[in-house]
Parts: C-alpha cells; sequence; structure tokens
C-alpha cells in the first residue's frame, strides 16, 4: 500500500480511498533544539519532542484539522519537488536557505523524506590565537645552571652539547606556548585545559607542547622594538634601599642596571621585542661600587648601599621642595623604616632641632 509523500502526512492509502489529505505546504523549521512548520507558527507553539513535532496539530479557519494545515481532496505518493526558496515566515524575517536531511533518514520514513527544514547556521568557529613563539641564540654563550625561560619547563642549562645540539633527551623542551591564566582562584595556562587551585600544583603542569630549549632569545632585527613600563615599589633599612623592578623573564645576559653616585640607570630586555628604560635621581647619595642586582623570574631586585644611615622619604630626588619634613630613620620620625633606637640626622636637620 503506498504513502502518502506529502508533509505532515505520511499515511498508507489506497488508490480507491476518498479520504482527504492534511498536510503543511511549508518548511519544517529546526533551531536551538525547537521544531515547527513556518506556514503555522502562528498557531501552532514549537515543541521540543519529535514525535510531538510530526503530530502537530493546526486549525484552518474554523475547522480543526487532525494533522496538518491544509486540506486536499487525495493523498499522493508523487515525489515532491525540492523548493528553490523557502517560504517568508510570519514575522517577515528572511528565511536560511534550505538543507536537505541525509539520505538514510528520508529513505526509511515517508514523513521525513517530504520535509523542506530550514538550517539554522552555527556560528563561526573562533580560531585558536597564535602565540608568537621566541627562538634560542645559539651563538650566545650560557652559564651553567641557567634555566630554561620557556613556561612549564624546570630543565637548568649543563652545556651545549647536553642542552642545545643534537637531538638527545637534554634537548627535548616540554613546555607551555601560551601565557598562564589566574582566574576566581584556578591556576592554568591558555593552551590547555587542565586548571588547578594551589600554586605548587601549578608549578607541577607538564608542558603541552614539545620544542628546543630557550636560554636566549634570537634578537630579530626586522621587528620593531617596543617601549614598555614596569611597575616600581621599594623599601629601605638602615643602610640599605631595595627596589623591586617588577618585570617577568628579563634577558639578563643583554640587560644592565648601572650605578652613579647620585643616579641609577636602568635598561631590561623583556620578551616580544620590548624594552624598560629608565634613569632615576636617587633621594640621597649611595656606594656604587657596593650596590647590586638580582635576576629573578618575575622581578628584578636592586640594592642600593646608602652612603649614609639617613632615611629616604621618597626614592626619587624631588624637583620641589617638600617642605618642613625631617629626614629621619625610625619610630620618632615622620617617615622611615620600623625598628630603629634613635633617630638619625643630618647636619640641616640637627641643626634645625637646636632651634629655640
Amino acid at each position: 500500500m503506498p504513502h502518502c509523500t506529502r508533509k505532515g502526512c505520511g499515511k498508507d492509502f489506497s488508490e480507491e480511498s476518498l479520504e482527504s489529505c492534511f498536510f503543511h505546504p511549508g518548511t519544517a523549521v529546526f533551531h536551538e533544539g525547537l521544531k515547527s512548520w513556518s506556514c503555522c507558527s502562528d498557531k501552532n507553539k514549537p515543541v521540543l519532542d519529535f514525535d510531538e513535532f510530526l503530530a502537530i496539530k493546526a486549525s484552518l479557519s474554523l475547522k480543526v484539522l487532525s494533522k496538518g494545515c491544509v486540506e486536499t481532496d487525495r493523498h499522493t505518493n508523487d515525489i515532491p519537488e525540492p523548493e528553490s526558496k523557502a517560504p517568508a515566515t510570519s514575522t517577515g524575517e528572511k528565511e536560511v536557505p534550505q538543507k536537505e536531511l541525509h539520505a538514510s533518514a528520508a529513505s526509511s520514513d515517508p514523513v521525513l523524506s517530504s520535509f523542506n527544514t530550514i538550517a539554522i547556521p552555527a556560528p563561526p568557529l573562533r580560531s585558536p590565537p597564535v602565540y608568537e613563539e621566541e627562538e634560542d641564540d645559539l651563538s650566545v654563550k650560557i652559564a651553567t645552571g641557567t634555566p630554561c625561560r620557556r613556561n612549564g619547563c624546570s630543565t637548568t642549562f649543563i652545556s651545549d652539547e647536553e642542552n642545545r645540539y643534537g637531538d638527545g633527551d637534554g634537548t627535548h623542551c616540554n613546555y607551555h606556548p601560551a601565557p598562564p591564566v589566574f582566574r576566581e582562584g584556578s591556576k592554568g595556562y591558555m593552551c590547555c585545559k587542565r586548571r588547578v587551585l594551589e600554586f605548587e600544583e601549578f608549578l607541577k603542569i607538564e608542558g603541552c607542547k614539545t620544542g628546543r630549549h630557550l636560554f636566549s632569545p634570537k634578537v630579530n632585527p626586522d621587528k620593531t622594538e617596543e617601549f614598555t613600563t614596569c611597575r616600581l615599589d621599594h623599601y629601605q633599612t638602615l643602610d640599605q634601599v631595595h627596589v623591586s623592578i617588577f618585570a617577568k623573564q628579563v634577558d639578563k645576559d643583554r640587560s644592565s642596571v648601572k650605578f652613579h653616585e647620585q643616579s641609577i640607570s636602568i635598561d631590561l630586555y623583556l620578551p616580544g621585542s620590548k624594552r624598560f628604560l629608565k634613569t632615576i635621581d636617587l633621594f640621597g647619595p649611595i656606594a656604587s661600587e657596593q650596590s647590586s642586582v638580582q635576576y629573578f623570574g618575575t622581578k628584578v631586585e636592586v640594592h642600593l648601599k646608602k652612603q649614609d644611615t639617613r632615611s629616604w622619604t621618597i626614592l626619587e630626588k624631588p624637583t620641589h621642595d617638600l617642605g618642613n619634613i625631617a629626614l629621619t630613620f625610625g619610630v620618632t620620625g615622620r617617615t622611615g623604616t620600623i625598628g630603629a633606637k634613635k633617630s638619625v640626622l643630618d647636619v640641616q636637620n640637627i641643626a634645625r632641632t637646636q632651634l629655640p
């Protein structure tokens, strides 16, 4: 017995049958899990279940139809011609081009074979970000014990033969090509999905990419150097001022901090062809030969040896008069580091204390 091929009908019928055919002249609309017919969506709400979709009832004028929203005289098993354009919806929105259902589904169900569905296009996929990776400059001599600069790698330099040349086990670098991300207490890297809560566990996350170690980044002469700024902080003790420069992965082989009696000159090379330059006129004189600098993974520490034990009100020499401020060290002055047993004044402030 043949099946009716009209959309929404699909009944068996005989050639002598006089039964009326109820069907949907529109197209099936599948959007975000909801299913409906474009020809009667104003009367029938979209449904989630596919069986409910096949059994959608609609009304035409005052007559309620058992299935479908248009009544015709006879059933037919003629193969419907593909529609070149989907009919406009009741809201006047532009229809999306139609797509045919899978051939196996259409051949197994006569109802499905009559669908002309409106496919809602998926949002375009975002291409993953590309992170620029630096190359190791093999011409630069590396000191023994220098750590690999790539995130997630804990290898320290032994020798060129062990870590830079050839294809031995010591040359393989397991690292993270993307920067770390800290969000709402979780810690991880942008290039892989693993997240942890403890910082110690974060340091143990194994790299997701294998390549070569990076001990000294190669300078690209074609890339424009970009000057940047870094945050500075400082504190002082009785005989020293300690300055922290917050800069990550500074190339200590190319960077320098020069000490002068009344100033320091900072020149730091950072990843991505970035550079930090700054000259600081110091508040007080220092002993340049006794001052020092230390490079760490996240910052640079500068230790300034004072020529005297006066407290520094600020780090940089002021460009204007600060007013009547006693430059003391200790708990009895206006400013200074806590812990001193007595105030230490310069000649000018000693004279002020002796005034009547």
